[in-house]
């Protein structure tokens, strides 16, 4: 989504290539074979498709922590599903409850992308352990879907309800210096909650998709 290019490319490198063609499937084996670290968000068997099915990444790959998203889950009727957020959330009972909260005559999808942000929490903390079992000499892989992290997430209804909404941004929430990057200075949110002795850091400014070469 170009809209939020500048949100989200913080401190990334980005970069596009076909692996549908014989020269980006090229270029993906080369990356793939230096590359500590897989996340994708493909459906089942779209790697397979490419000949880059789970057997074949580790095999180009010895020790690859592999941890990968899809809508519907790995088995079953609906696991061949394309989705996304709002979609799950629909399916998932999530919207129907949206209605109810705010009073209107359809499903009402979270005002958040709860199901997105809740998997990629998920899928950090799979490649933490993935990368400690690779300490141990062999790879790792970790799969989740966002129908998966709708079910954990709609046991909690309720427990977080607060009264009221938030206000809008104050002086105070933003970095004090601003952020150069091609589309001027940015003003970026301060993060909402920091860890002791980590603070966040990147050394790349935001930047266009597609705006790097592939590789390393």
């Amino acid at each position: 989504e170009p809209g939020n290019e500048a949100e989200m490319t913080l401190g990334k490198r980005c970069a596009r290539l076909d692996a549908r063609t014989a020269e980006g499937r090229a270029e993906l084996v080369a990356l793939l074979a230096r590359a500590d670290v897989l996340v994708h968000g493909y459906r089942r068997d779209a790697l397979d498709g490419i000949g880059l099915g789970d057997a074949e990444r580790a095999r180009i790959r010895p020790g690859l922590v592999d941890v990968s998203l899809d809508a519907y889950g790995w088995t079953g009727p609906w696991s061949g599903r394309r989705g996304f957020d709002s979609l799950v959330q629909m399916s998932s009972g999530i919207a129907e409850e949206g209605m109810r909260r705010f009073g209107t005559a359809k499903p009402t999808p979270l005002p958040v992308q709860a199901l997105d942000h809740a998997a990629g929490y998920v899928m950090a903390a799979a490649v933490l352990r993935g990368l400690c079992a690779r300490r141990a000499g062999h790879g790792w892989r970790a799969r989740t879907s966002l129908a998966r992290i709708a079910a954990l997430l709609a046991p909690t209804a309720g427990a977080g309800d607060r009264q009221g909404t938030l206000g809008k941004p104050e002086t105070a929430d933003y970095a004090e210096a601003h952020e150069a990057t091609v589309w001027g200075p940015l003003s970026r949110l301060r993060p909402p909650a920091t860890i002791a002795g980590t603070p966040l850091r990147w050394t790349r400014a935001a930047s266009p998709l597609g705006s790097a070469p592939a590789r390393w």
